[in-house]
């Protein structure tokens, strides 16, 4: 799944106002993290994810490796926080992100 760079900028977006509904930090990524994220992310689509990691590299080579196991696209990382989509099969208007914010 590749975004183009119309869809990447609606996405961020939509995406800029939103807080981060998962924490990862020192133990990395864990099983349950992963559970967490990959429940947030089908319910919401697009979610934001802090990483509480102050090496640059491995910060980005985590965000990189949650994307590959969420099987979901990395729109945009800031810093230690990464934006992530991926399409809902049903999406919920109550819930979906892109669904309650879109125009």
């Amino acid at each position: 799944m590749s975004l183009k760079g119309t869809q990447k900028k609606q996405l961020r977006t939509l995406g800029h106002d939103l807080n981060p509904v998962v924490l990862i930090a020192e133990n990395g990524l864990s099983e349950g993290v992963v559970k967490e994220a990959d429940r947030a992310i089908t319910d919401h689509e697009l979610i934001k994810i802090r990483f509480n990691l102050d090496d640059r590299d491995d910060r980005n080579a985590m965000m990189a490796q949650l994307a590959d196991k969420l099987q979901a696209e990395l729109v945009q990382t800031i810093g230690k926080i990464g934006l992530y989509y991926r399409a809902a099969r049903k999406p919920n208007p109550k819930l979906s992100n892109l669904l309650r914010f879109a125009e």
